[in-house]
C-alpha cells in the first residue's frame, strides 16, 4: 500500500516568508498527526516565489521544475495553500500557478486553507477568496481555515489560546480527510478487483 502524499503549497513572496512558515509547520504537523493514525505519507512543499520561471509561465508545459511543482500538487492527496493577503485577496503569483493546474487533478481533493495578513481586517480572504477559488476546481476545503497575523504566529511558532486550538482543529480534520481518503483507496482498490 503506497503512502499519502500530502503537499503544502505557499503563495508567500517575501525571504523569510511567514506564509511560507507557516505552510511547511503546517504539512510537518499533519504528516505526524497521520502517521501516528497509521497513515503512512510523504510530503513536499512548493514554494511559488523560488520557481523563478512562473511568472513567465503562458501555457503548459512549463519549466521541469514548474511542470514538477504544478504536478505534485495534482497528484496531492491533501493540499496545504496558504497565501499572505494583499489589498484583500491571495497574492497574484499564487493565482498564476492556479491558474496552470489541471482542473480534473484537484476534483473532490481535500484542502486545507492558509492565510497570513497584516491585520484582523483581511480575515474573510480564507471565505470570500480562497474557498471560491478551490470550490471552482471541485476540491473540499476543509470547514476550518486559518488566517494568522504576526500576532498569532510569529517566528515560527503559533500562539498559545485561541490560535492553537484553531490550529489543532485544523489538523484534526486534515488527517480524517487522510483518512478519508485511504479508504476511498481501499474500496476502489476492491472494486476493480
Amino acid at each position: 500500500m503506497s503512502g499519502l502524499k500530502i503537499v503544502g503549497l505557499s503563495g508567500g513572496l517575501s525571504v523569510p516568508s511567514r506564509t511560507l512558515s507557516l505552510v511547511e509547520l503546517t504539512v510537518g504537523r499533519i504528516a505526524d498527526a497521520a502517521r501516528v493514525a497509521g497513515l503512512a505519507n510523504t510530503t513536499e512543499v512548493v514554494d511559488i516565489a523560488a520557481l523563478e520561471e512562473i511568472g513567465g509561465l503562458r501555457a503548459r508545459p512549463g519549466s521541469p521544475a514548474v511542470e514538477a511543482a504544478l504536478t505534485a500538487v495534482e497528484g496531492a492527496d491533501l493540499l496545504i495553500a496558504g497565501s499572505p493577503v494583499y489589498k484583500g485577496s491571495y497574492s497574484g503569483l499564487f493565482k498564476h500557478f492556479v491558474d496552470f493546474l489541471d482542473y480534473r487533478g484537484l476534483i473532490g481533493l481535500p484542502v486545507a486553507l492558509l492565510a497570513t495578513g497584516g491585520s484582523d481586517r483581511h480575515a474573510l480572504a480564507i471565505e470570500h477568496q480562497l474557498r471560491p477559488l478551490f470550490a471552482f476546481f471541485q476540491a473540499q476545503p476543509l470547514g476550518t481555515g486559518i488566517f494568522f497575523t504576526e500576532r498569532d504566529f510569529g517566528n515560527g511558532e503559533i500562539t498559545p489560546g485561541a490560535s492553537q486550538q484553531r490550529f489543532e482543529q485544523l489538523v484534526d480534520e486534515a488527517v480524517r480527510a487522510l483518512a478519508g481518503a485511504r479508504r476511498g483507496e481501499r474500496n476502489a482498490k476492491a472494486t476493480a478487483a
